[in-house]
């Protein structure tokens, strides 16, 4: 329901406030103790004639008076106030870095504003989606004397930190925040929440990587089949109009033609640069529990799933590449929206983790596609997929058909033993019918390379054992020196 145009859910707003405006101090359990502890050995020693007794429960009493008469606020004030931005009840604020988060951990502060005789302890209920809340209790002033202009209102920052596997929109911190003064009054709890953070994901370091048969552009950090300006020699020709003068070889023309009739020069292949497409098949997102995959249950953030990997695997070609000086562009198959163009350059590849961060399932990613995404003429598919369906082999023999080099990189992740019989017989036929899948593709020549568990740090080994076996098969193809 909405009270004067604001969403109240559970009698109270979205910022953890009173849906009717009013919030205030209660008494502590250690107060109600106090007094009941105090009458009753009170009257325990007035029943048995015990004044040693009844002076016992004395001091309870007058502590519980004492703490009563200090309520924040001052005496007499009333239980519920309306709340104010400058009122005297401690607050949090939490203050997160702008831009998104690195991989691996979420940070952020926490600033706590303590007014004067408000309260001498802060208690802290930390939560976050998928990991172990916290309790905390703070002093809430700083240890450390205040500045003159802090102790109007005394700041404490608590730094907070985050761990996960994940990337992607992660949610982050669910902060309750709760006063007390004097163990006898506390405040209602106020809640602060954070913002949902976009976890860019990280590279892991790769060599050289298979290339597409032919290379594109005019200059380049690869050798092409075609003659032009180059490093590598491709042989000694003689002289023609068109040659440039300072491609003359004088010692083969003296050795060949002592009279300088004919001269030779050298010839080398020109330089181009590679173009990639990187596809990630982002329809489904499983993670190696079997029991979350139709969607019961909280996947855990210290095991990554299939899109967190291929996230991961994507990143690390995107960068491997644009290092290499080539060219890097990216389709989402869960996305009908136009891909990221190819291109190099820094700029580019940050254009390309943000595009591998906002990857995710949608509703419409199980509708078959009538016709398979474009690639750029002269260009390797770097595909990142479960092999889980039949619609990958589809989009491999699709783009092989069509002359595009295809490398399949598998990211699903290792899967637990499944704890129930027919999780066991579902999973076996569903592994069974993939392993057909890519021996189906391994037969027509497509290299799989996976991207899970230790294999991931074999993948670089992988990936340089393709890219000798392409250079073999492709004459005047060599890296960059």
């Amino acid at each position: 329901m909405t009270v004067g145009g604001v969403i109240v859910s559970g009698g109270r707003t979205p910022r953890g406030d009173r849906a009717d405006g009013t919030r205030g101090w209660r008494l502590t359990s250690a107060h109600t103790a106090a007094v009941a502890a105090g009458v009753v050995l009170l009257a325990l020693g007035v029943l048995t004639g015990r004044p040693d007794v009844a002076l016992v429960g004395v001091p309870g009493l007058l502590a519980a008076a004492w703490g009563r008469s200090t309520r924040p606020g001052g005496a007499g004030a009333p239980a519920a106030r309306a709340p104010k931005d400058d009122d005297g009840d401690p607050r949090g604020t939490l203050h997160e870095p702008d831009g998104t988060a690195a991989p691996g951990q979420l940070t952020a502060t926490l600033r706590l504003t303590t007014p004067p005789h408000a309260a001498d302890v802060v208690h802290l209920r930390i939560g976050a989606a998928g990991h172990r809340t916290t309790e905390v209790a703070l002093a809430a002033r700083p240890l450390s004397a205040p500045s003159p202009s802090e102790q109007a209102r005394p700041v404490r920052d608590v730094p907070l930190r985050l761990s996960s596997v994940r990337t992607g929109p992660q949610e982050t911190f669910a902060i309750d925040v709760r006063g007390s003064l004097h163990a006898v009054w506390e405040q209602e709890p106020t809640q602060v929440g954070g913002t949902r953070r976009l976890v860019l994901p990280a590279a892991a370091p790769l060599g050289r990587l298979p290339l597409p048969r032919r290379l594109r552009g005019l200059t380049g950090p690869h050798s092409a089949r075609r003659l032009g300006d180059g490093a590598e020699l491709r042989d000694i020709h003689p002289f023609t109009p068109g040659d440039r003068l300072r491609r003359i070889d004088w010692r083969t023309t003296a050795r060949r033609s002592p009279d300088l009739d004919t001269l030779s020069v050298r010839r080398t292949y020109a330089t181009a640069e590679a173009t990639a497409m990187l596809v990630v098949d982002s329809r489904d997102d499983v993670g190696p529990d079997l029991r979350t995959w139709r969607g019961y249950g909280t996947l855990r953030v210290d095991e990554p799933t299939s899109l967190d990997l291929a996230r991961h695997a994507a990143a690390s070609v995107a960068r491997a590449l644009v290092e290499a000086g080539d060219r890097v562009g990216m389709e989402d198959l869960a996305r009908r929206r136009r891909p990221l163009p190819p291109a190099s350059g820094r700029r580019h590849l940050r254009r390309v983790l943000h595009g591998l961060a906002l990857a995710h399932p949608t509703q419409r990613a199980s509708v078959h596609r009538v016709r398979p995404p474009q690639v750029p003429a002269d260009a390797i598919v770097y595909l990142f997929s479960t092999v889980l369906d039949d619609e990958p082999l589809h989009l491999v023999r699709t783009w092989r058909a069509k002359g595009h080099p295809v490398v399949l990189v598998d990211t699903l992740p290792v899967v637990h033993r499944a704890t129930t019989s027919h999780l066991r017989i579902a999973w076996r036929i569903a592994r069974m019918e993939r392993e057909d899948r890519l021996a189906a593709l391994a037969g027509e020549g497509v290299p799989v390379v996976r991207w899970a568990g230790s294999e991931r740090d074999r993948a670089a080994v992988r990936f340089e054992a393709l890219a000798r076996a392409a250079e073999r098969h492709v004459p005047g193809r060599t890296g960059a020196p």
